[in-house]
């Protein structure tokens, strides 16, 4: 069976990595019942098939197998309900940006999903956030020491297993944009695996362009970054995560190595912003 069409249990390690199956998921495998769902099912879990299919063609045309890739499903500005019936579809791995937002949600939903904070962290919000929700599988944009060094404080004094870790870097040059330069990206990386013994370094991460979308340049970038850590570490390129690619150019990371996309209007639709969202 095709690990996109299999249900997600609670994570476990193999050789101390993750089987990424667990989080691209999940629908039944045959067009018929794709068809059948898509007429009973809501226009998310519709839409969240079709991401699954474009996932696995990419993958296919690069050759790559498309277990290989981690589809975390973006559900920040949505009702709890919309996320509820990504869920019911199959899903279990979701992202969001904002501390107060998952908060919030996570309570109202099943235990077993997979949540990862994507958004800028401040250190004040670390601890609500670890304290908040339970099944936070991962913080994705670790960029400098001292929020390494608060989400490990924090992670050792509530006792929870390690907390899995993605260093953002900053491919793009972008002053708006966090994360760490490329070239200070290997100091971080020592900084966790070395002091940070709460935190499970899992991979990089990095943000697209202002429309969301990311030049071929961009993930070179990342990848090179990969290359240096890994032969610094002496671990092998698939220790190490790729996450990159979002709602515009996810096909394109998916082709370049990616192997965890973060997909979100694509799947729930365009967002709204009622109210200045906080970190």
């Amino acid at each position: 069976m095709n690990n996109l069409e299999k249900s997600v249990d609670e994570e476990t390690t193999k050789g101390e990595k993750k089987d990424l199956s667990s989080a691209v998921l999940e629908t039944e495998p045959s067009d018929s019942g794709m068809a059948a769902a898509s007429a009973t099912d809501g226009v998310a879990a519709t839409a969240l098939r079709s991401v699954i299919q474009r996932i696995e063609h990419a993958a296919e045309r690069c050759g790559r197998r498309s277990d290989q890739v981690r589809l975390v499903a973006v559900s920040k500005t949505k009702p709890v309900s919309l996320v509820k019936q990504v869920y019911d579809a199959g899903h279990r791995c979701f992202g969001e940006n904002y501390v107060k937002e998952l908060i919030e949600k996570a309570p109202q939903l099943p235990d077993d999903i997979e949540w990862h904070f994507i958004g800028n962290l401040q250190s004040n919000k670390v601890k609500p956030l670890l304290t908040g929700v339970p099944n936070l599988a991962m913080v994705e944009t670790v960029d400098d020491e001292k929020i390494a060094n608060q989400l490990d404080r924090v992670a050792g004094n509530i006792g929870r297993k390690p907390l899995k870790v993605f260093i953002q870097v900053n491919t793009s040059g972008e002053e708006t944009k966090s994360g760490v330069e490329p070239d200070g990206c290997l100091e971080l990386v020592k900084h966790v695996t070395s002091n940070c013994p709460n935190l499970e370094f899992c991979g990089l991460m990095t943000i697209g362009m202002p429309d969301y979308t990311s030049t071929p340049e961009n993930f070179k970038t990342l990848a090179r970054c990969r290359s240096e850590v890994c032969e610094a570490l002496g671990i092998s390129e698939d220790q190490c995560d790729l996450s990159m690619g979002m709602s515009g150019d996810f096909e394109l990371a998916v082709e370049m190595g990616s192997t965890n996309v973060r997909v979100g209007s694509t799947i729930f639709g365009a967002r709204e912003y009622p109210t200045k969202q906080s970190n």
